[in-house]
C-alpha cells in the first residue's frame, strides 16, 4: 500500500494539474491526500478524476485558502469518519486483505497562535486507538530546532505543544529518506528557510500491522513543499523502483488537453 500525501499549493492552474499527474504516474499512489487545492469539491473531484483515480473525498477551499482532498484507488475501500478544513479521518481496507486501519489526513493551521486549535483536534481524534491508525499531512510545525534553518528560530513552546499533543495520541514519527527538509522559500542565502513540516506519524498498533513502514521525501516541482510516500511493505518499495526506472517523461504529457 504507497500513500502519497503532498501541500500543492493550488490546484488552479492547468500546468500544475498537468505536473500533478506526472508524478502519480512515477508513483502510482493507492492512496492520495492533498493540501491547499484551494479549489472547491466540486472541481477537485473533477481534478482527481483526470488523475486516475474512481473515488474522492474533497473539502472545498474557503475563498483562496484551504482545500483538501482524499482519493483512491478502486481496489480500496475507504469509509470516511469525519472531517474538517483541516482533517479527514477515514478507515481503510484493503480487498485482497481482512485487516482495516484508519488513516488521517492532517492539515496544521498555519496561523500560529491558532495552531493549539490544531493540537486540540489532533487529540480528539486520538481518543479512538481502536485500528492501526496512521497520521499524514503538514503540520505546520516542527519537533525541533534541527528540523529548521534560516530565519528566526522557532519558539520552544510552540515545539513542546506539537510534541505533548502526538504524545498524548500515542504518535511516533516514522522517520524518512531523502531531503531532510519538505519545506522551503527564499533564494538568497540570506533569506533562504528550510523546515520539516510535512510528516507521517503512527501509533503502537500500526507498528505491529506493518513493521516495514518507510516514509520517503520525494522530489517536486509544483509546490514549495515536496510530496511524502508513505510505503507499508517492501515489495511497494520493489514496486516503486521499478516503476521509476520504467518511467519516461513525455512531452506530449505537457500538450494534453485539460
Amino acid at each position: 500500500m504507497k500513500t502519497l500525501s503532498w501541500n500543492v499549493r493550488d490546484l488552479g492552474k492547468l500546468r500544475a494539474v498537468r505536473r500533478l499527474r506526472n508524478k502519480l504516474r512515477e508513483v502510482r499512489p493507492n492512496i492520495l491526500f492533498l493540501m491547499e487545492t484551494k479549489l472547491s469539491d466540486v472541481r477537485m473531484a473533477n481534478v482527481q478524476r483526470k488523475c486516475g483515480f474512481s473515488c474522492s473525498f474533497d473539502v472545498s477551499a474557503n475563498g483562496s485558502c484551504g482545500g483538501l482532498s482524499l482519493a483512491w484507488m478502486s481496489d480500496t475501500s475507504v469509509s470516511i469518519q469525519s472531517f474538517s478544513s483541516f482533517h479527514i479521518d477515514d478507515v481503510i481496507k484493503e480487498n485482497h486483505s481482512t485487516r482495516e486501519w484508519r488513516l488521517a489526513g492532517f492539515y496544521g493551521n498555519s496561523v500560529e497562535r491558532l495552531r493549539v486549535e490544531s493540537w486540540d483536534l489532533l487529540q480528539s481524534l486520538g481518543v479512538d486507538q481502536s485500528l492501526p491508525w496512521l497520521v499524514v499531512g503538514d503540520f505546520n510545525e516542527i519537533l525541533l530546532s534541527s528540523e529548521k534553518q534560516g530565519s528566526r528560530i522557532r519558539s520552544d513552546r510552540n515545539m513542546d505543544a506539537f510534541c505533548r499533543a502526538l504524545e498524548d495520541c500515542e504518535l511516533e514519527d516514522l522517520g524518512f529518506s531523502g531531503n531532510w527538509y519538505t519545506w522551503g522559500k527564499g533564494r538568497l542565502s540570506s533569506n533562504v528557510i528550510h523546515e520539516r513540516l510535512d510528516r507521517g506519524v503512527a501509533n503502537p498498533q500500526s507498528w505491529d500491522a506493518f513493521p516495514e513502514f518507510s516514509v520517503q521525501h520525494l522530489t517536486h516541482t509544483i509546490s514549495d513543499h515536496c510530496p511524502s510516500l508513505i510505503i507499508s511493505n517492501p515489495q511497494d518499495m520493489c514496486n516503486l523502483m521499478d516503476s521509476y526506472q520504467a518511467f519516461k517523461f513525455s512531452a506530449n504529457w505537457i500538450l494534453e488537453e485539460e
